[in-house]
């Protein structure tokens, strides 16, 4: 069996990020936490955030318990199915959340240091945050690739399977990261929004008391959301976005170079562009640093001095891989360049639209003069205005990634490239993510400055972190969207490779499919096997009807655009439920407890914090199994006709919907802070309650349905390849 020295690089680069995310966690827990105040805010918020995960985690594991039977029925019972994808399934599932839980530890340890470093200089709280968020991205890029590595050495080196059945098997490990994900974004979202949306709507607008006030009885359920939604959920779903891109890739390098002596090097491929992806990353995390007397737009620069350092690092060594790797198909070079680009171009886009440095934000905010239906209306423009870029850019990476690896003329190479360009997209993530990541971090340092009652100036400066946070995280949110629109697109073929492998399995196992038998003119094993091995997707596109002309294709295409608009819907009623109930606690407690809001009495922190725990726990389940049962029954009624219409229709509108919510929400939220430093009236002024009011309704759209939506779109695709199996025998026999 061969096997490529290269590979190793994947293993290696993976314990490398490990390590340095160790080193950095040991240089954060040197950092001294602060006042004895500060530590016990910072303590509540820990043990907050622990409880809420380990709820979760109690009924995520019921699902995975039930879906794992359910696969292990599909392998050893109908057996269309490896009998390792429920094994894969839930080490995915598994290491999805464990990168989510080690994020939000470290998070939640930096949040206090990063407050009591601000008391020192603006460039100590940035270095302390950022590392933080480095940690993040160093667990996500490390566990990643290494459970990659292991996966695929286990399945093609121990097992001997062929690369095409050690790809496809590898995809269901990608469905158990993308479930996981989907629970802890959608749980970990709703959980964060009601309390920031009832700390705010009552504590700011209401009694008129600052962001984060300790007599606000939502203060540390907020912060608590803050750790479990935006950075546990987030680093959740930036794992499997990873890990499903690098697997993609790697099953349409298994079919693109079938027979081909260079089938092992187009897999392995995008786990070495990963690996030198993450050496490039920790090289630029050393890069980031700013001067004492920063502006927003200075810190904006920091960071992009070490994402752009890391970018230009890849490009040089991505040239030398694919020379080594795949000599012939240079182009493929241009495709990880496309991607690279593409994902830039996405990030300033979202920069322009959502940093109160440029015009649409400060638009929003002037509209606050006039109200909060102004202020919303703009804010609903600037979103729907946002979405023509990336979507122009997505367009222009496809076309180009396609026509750099192989073009028209050699269709599965072309598809390669496009999954190669999302492997591109995200191979900084080691560094993008912890841009990312850092915003929490500040903005629960805030939060602790607020309620430790520290000096103005440190307030001052975790600000002025937290409100390039705003825009960090929506450019992180811009890049999962992103590469989910490639990733999606390379699942399409990936589903056409799993059909074909769940037909090889079958036949091997003695089924006849008459409809395959006319086409070949035999129905004898051996010929359907050999049509099977050799035909091309265009073939299986014409076996099954994959055309527009199919009324099932068009069914399928309008039930998968409805899709995340019934998936956010869920989501967003879910926030605004127990948002309602936050509300109403909050004014309780202001009502009934005497001195509350002359701070001569302490509100009752715990009841809120149950309050968010409870509705997330409830709400999290149905969107979860509607975005797994979709593609299940579409299948089933549909058939392979009606699967692809329906991945191709919740990719089209799930993309441009996940842009809109994600930049129209990041927008809100910095009108509001720009309001907050003196703009318009400052805080208390009645601009300030409008664009309060806007900031509550971005934030569901920002941080609970808008980032789920690219783990729903490759989710469905997921669940899609790792039923295809039943679905053909159930439509063929």
């Amino acid at each position: 069996m061969n096997f490529n020295y290269l590979f190793v690089l994947a293993p290696i680069a993976a314990v490398l990020a490990l390590v340095f995310a160790y080193i950095f966690y040991r240089q954060i827990m040197k950092v001294e936490e602060g006042t004895e105040k500060m530590k016990e805010i910072a303590q509540a918020v820990r043990v907050g955030a622990k409880a809420y995960l380990r709820r979760q985690y109690t009924v995520v594991a019921i699902f995975f318990v039930v879906t794992s039977l359910f696969l292990v029925f599909l392998s050893f019972v109908l057996k269309v199915q490896s009998r390792w994808t429920a094994f894969a399934f839930l080490t995915g599932g598994f290491f999805s959340a464990l990168s989510g839980y080690l994020g939000m530890m470290a998070a939640t340890n930096a949040s206090a240091r990063t407050a009591h470093s601000a008391r020192q200089s603006l460039n100590s709280a940035l270095r302390v945050a950022f590392r933080a968020g480095a940690i993040m991205g160093l667990v996500v890029v490390g566990l990643g690739l290494i459970d990659i590595s292991i996966w695929f050495t286990v399945l093609h080196y121990l097992v001997g399977y062929d690369l095409r059945l050690t790809t496809v098997t590898l995809l269901s490990f990608g469905m158990g990261a993308s479930l996981q994900a989907l629970f802890a974004r959608v749980g970990g979202g709703i959980y964060t929004k009601a309390a920031d949306v009832g700390a705010d709507l009552v504590g700011k607008v209401e009694a008129g008391i600052p962001e984060d006030d300790p007599r606000n009885p939502a203060v540390i359920a907020d912060n608590v959301g803050d750790n479990v939604g935006d950075v546990a959920g987030m680093g959740a779903d930036l794992y499997e976005s990873y890990t499903g891109s690098i697997l993609s890739s790697a099953a349409l390098g298994a079919s693109a170079f079938y027979a081909s002596k260079y089938a092992l090097n187009a897999v392995i491929l995008p786990m070495v562009v990963a690996a030198v992806g993450m050496v490039a990353s920790i090289l630029g995390i050393f890069l980031v640093k700013a001067r004492e007397d920063a502006s927003q737009k200075n810190l904006l620069n920091a960071l992009n001095r070490g994402i752009y350092g890391a970018s230009l690092l890849i490009v040089v060594a991505t040239y030398f891989v694919i020379k080594a790797l795949l000599p012939n198909h240079m182009g493929l070079f241009g495709s990880v360049v496309t991607g690279l680009m593409v994902g830039l171009i996405i990030g300033k886009s979202t920069e322009y639209y959502t940093s109160s440095s440029y015009s649409p934000t400060r638009f929003i905010a002037s509209q606050s003069l006039t109200g909060p239906a102004t202020t919303i209306l703009s804010g609903l423009s600037v979103g729907m205005l946002s979405t023509a870029i990336p979507v122009l850019a997505v367009a222009f990476g496809i076309i180009v990634a396609f026509w750099a690896a192989g073009g028209f003329s050699k269709p599965i190479l072309g598809l390669y490239g496009i999954g190669i360009a999302a492997v591109g997209m995200l191979s900084t993530l080691g560094i993008t993510l912890a841009t990312d990541a850092y915003g929490p971090v500040a903005d629960n340092a805030g939060g602790n400055a607020q309620m430790a009652e520290l000096p103005e100036e440190v307030r001052r400066r975790t600000d002025a972190l937290d409100a390039l946070g705003n825009t960090t995280a929506a450019t992180g949110k811009g890049f999962a969207i992103g590469s989910a629109a490639l990733t999606a697109l390379a699942l399409l073929a990936a589903y056409i490779e799993e059909v074909r492998g769940g037909l090889i399995r079958l036949v091997n196992n003695g089924w006849s499919f008459p409809d395959i038998a006319r086409v070949v003119g035999s129905s004898e094993a051996k010929a359907l096997l050999d049509w099977l091995h050799h035909a091309t997707i265009a073939d299986f596109m014409r076996l099954f009807a994959v055309n527009l002309m199919n009324p099932k294709v068009i069914v399928g295409i309008f039930l998968g655009a409805m899709m995340p608009f019934f998936f956010s819907g869920l989501a967003i009623k879910a926030v605004g439920k127990a948002a309602s109930e936050m509300v109403e606690e909050v004014r309780r407690q202001f009502r009934e407890i005497k001195g509350l809001l002359e701070g001569k009495a302490k509100p009752d922190y715990a009841t809120c914090v149950e309050i968010s725990t409870r509705e997330a726990q409830k709400a999290m389940v149905l969107p979860a199994l509607s975005a797994v049962l979709a593609p299940i029954f579409t299948g089933l009624i549909f058939g392979v006709s009606g699967v692809m219409g329906l991945l191709i229709g919740a990719l089209s509108s799930g993309f441009i919907l996940a842009i809109f919510m994600a930049n129209a929400g990041g927008a809100w939220d910095n009108a509001k802070k720009f309001i907050e430093e003196g703009n318009y009236g400052g805080k208390g002024s009645e601009p300030h309650k409008a664009g309060v009011v806007g900031d509550t309704v971005g934030d569901p759209l920002k941080d609970t349905a808008g980032p789920s939506l690219n783990i729903l779109i490759k989710l469905m695709s997921m669940v899609s390849v790792v039923v295809a199996g039943l679905v053909v025998a159930y439509h063929l026999l």
